[in-house]
């Protein structure tokens, strides 16, 4: 039903969009993983590591797109 999707998420006065949450989550995650890939040192197998943070970051956002809105 079209009526179960939220609108916008509020933040006190800030209205987001249920996307940006989701960019937001992605983010956080992507870095998380970059941080522990460069812990362990398996970041080293990059060519371009901000390009592949880039590609992680858009990846986790989509997965929570998909997985946690209805």
């Amino acid at each position: 039903m079209l009526s179960d999707v939220p609108a916008a998420f509020s933040l006190g006065f800030f209205f987001l969009p249920p996307v940006a949450v989701d960019m937001v989550l992605g983010v956080l995650s992507a870095l998380l993983i970059a941080r522990l890939l460069n812990r362990t040192g398996l970041s080293r197998f990059f060519w371009h590591p901000p390009l592949a943070l880039f590609g992680l970051a858009v990846l986790m956002s989509s997965l929570f797109g998909m997985f946690l809105r209805p």
